[in-house]
């Protein structure tokens, strides 16, 4: 009897180590899934309000195609009325806008959607929106290295004189000497201060449309950067654009504030855009070029939210297809921007740029005074947009 009893007490301490095993374990689960992620957004904000939607279309249309038409308006109507300034104050406003919209409108709202907590998956175990515009960056340079060889390589080919056998459409000036080689600059006279990019190469370059046709082929390795650059910025710069604009369409109550700021904020990145387009020796042919360009930046937004208002039922910024997509292009662009921000313009408009470092204190100073008011300007609107 008494193994009989050990026995039975022998079961019943595992029969009941094995309930407390289970409750254990449901516990468990439990616990795990009241800590998963949240579930994603499946819809949106939008509270109705159709008519000013509406209008945002159109005020925005207005302020984009503005900022980014009048910079080549005013570059070739210089002296005109005051629009050598005009032309200056845009361009180099312009520039601190792209890299505050690369750091603080791209790169910052890139973080945000990537790491939103409802995503889960490979896309939160790494920070892929500095990784994402690291490799952009690189990208970049490696697209404008082999613009700029295969164009010289073809020019080499295409031209065989070379350009010491020609003469210049205005007379260097010749200041110093570098190993065997003369350092040439263009005259004073011929180029306005800031109307310079890629300064380094002016020596045998000139901007000015009015050369004659056989100067054209000078240009060919400037002209081809430039173009590939503008492209890519417009390609960065334009698919930010459509996202801020799905993104007002279907805004709720935060809606007045943020239609305020996106005008300034798309006719700021217009000015930025316009002045690149304006910097660019477009051949004759091709001089209507830079207001398609800009017409296109100009149409994306207010082009967005009219799609916006159309799915404004199915449209979820919050969905995870959306925040990734989003979170993606948004990286891509600000590496884009960081790129052109400060290599293609920093650089090269100051530090690069023969007609800058001739330039008086004072007008140096001004063109950096106004790139710090536009990425200042810029970096404010990113506290509400």
């Amino acid at each position: 009897m008494v193994g009989g009893a050990i026995g039975e007490a022998i079961h019943l301490s595992a029969r009941q180590a094995t309930s407390i095993a289970s409750l254990a374990a449901t516990n468990t689960v439990v616990v795990s899934a009241s800590t998963s992620a949240p579930a994603c957004s499946s819809g949106n904000d939008f509270d109705g309000r159709v008519g000013i939607r509406v209008s945002a279309i159109f005020v925005i249309l207005i302020g984009s195609l503005f900022g980014s038409v009048y910079p080549v308006f005013a570059q070739r109507n210089q002296g005109v009325n005051g629009r050598h300034w005009a032309f200056f104050i845009c361009k180099f406003f312009g520039s601190g806008v792209i890299v505050a919209t690369a750091f603080i409108h791209l790169l910052a709202p890139a973080n945000d959607a990537l790491k939103d907590p409802c995503l889960t998956g490979p896309i939160t175990d790494y920070d892929w929106p500095e990784g994402i515009a690291l490799m952009t960056v690189f990208l970049m340079f490696f697209v404008e290295l082999m613009a700029m060889r295969f164009a010289t390589f073809s020019h080499d080919h295409s031209h065989p004189h070379s350009h010491d056998d020609e003469q210049p459409a205005s007379s260097p000036i010749t200041v110093g000497r570098q190993g065997s080689h003369s350092v040439h600059l263009a005259s004073p006279t011929s180029h306005t201060p800031g109307d310079d990019h890629l300064g380094h190469s002016r020596e045998h370059t000139d901007n000015d449309s009015t050369n004659p046709p056989d100067h054209e082929p000078r240009v060919v390795e400037d002209y081809s950067a430039q173009l590939t650059a503008i492209f890519i910025l417009e390609f960065g710069v334009i698919f930010h654009s459509v996202f801020i604009g799905l993104t007002l369409a279907v805004a709720g109550e935060e809606f007045n504030t943020l239609y305020v700021v996106l005008v300034f904020h798309q006719t700021f990145e217009g000015l930025a855009i316009g002045s690149r387009l304006a910097t660019i020796p477009w051949p004759k042919t091709k001089r209507w070029t830079p207001y398609v360009l800009g017409a296109a930046y100009g149409v994306s937004t207010p082009s967005a939210i009219a799609v916006g208002l159309g799915v404004r039922t199915t449209w979820a910024p919050g969905s995870q297809v959306a925040l990734i997509t989003n979170g993606v292009f948004d990286s891509v662009s600000a590496g884009i921007l960081i790129y052109t921000g400060l290599v293609e313009l920093m650089a090269h408009e100051f530090m690069f740029s023969a007609t800058m470092r001739r330039a008086k204190l004072r007008v140096m100073l001004s063109a950096f005074g106004l790139m710090c008011l536009g990425a200042g300007l810029m970096a404010l609107l990113g506290k509400w947009a």
